[in-house]
């Protein structure tokens, strides 16, 4: 059960932000100029790219800050897990 969710945690969002691509071009068109930023955006931070490209056609103030940020914070935690959850398998 633990690796399944390992599983839709890490690919989830990747593959809604690869499907909503196909998608709605367009909208991905509008929110990053060039090819390379949602590339990378969905390989390191695939939550943040979620919530950008969710939230920037009306307008990022306001409310829309605050679920970026929490996006950021989602995306941090993420990446800084593996490293909480290994700590005892390291020397020294």
């Amino acid at each position: 059960m633990c690796c399944l969710f390992t599983v839709l945690v890490l690919l989830g969002p990747r593959v809604a932000n690869g499907i909503w691509w196909i998608a709605d071009a367009a909208r991905w068109n509008a929110a990053f100029g060039s090819i390379i930023w949602p590339i990378l955006g969905i390989i390191f931070v695939p939550w943040t790219t979620l919530m950008y490209v969710l939230v920037l056609p009306g307008g990022i103030s306001g409310f829309e800050v605050l679920l970026l940020m929490v996006a950021i914070v989602v995306d941090v935690l993420s990446h800084a897990g593996g490293g909480y959850g290994n700590r005892k398998r390291l020397t020294g």
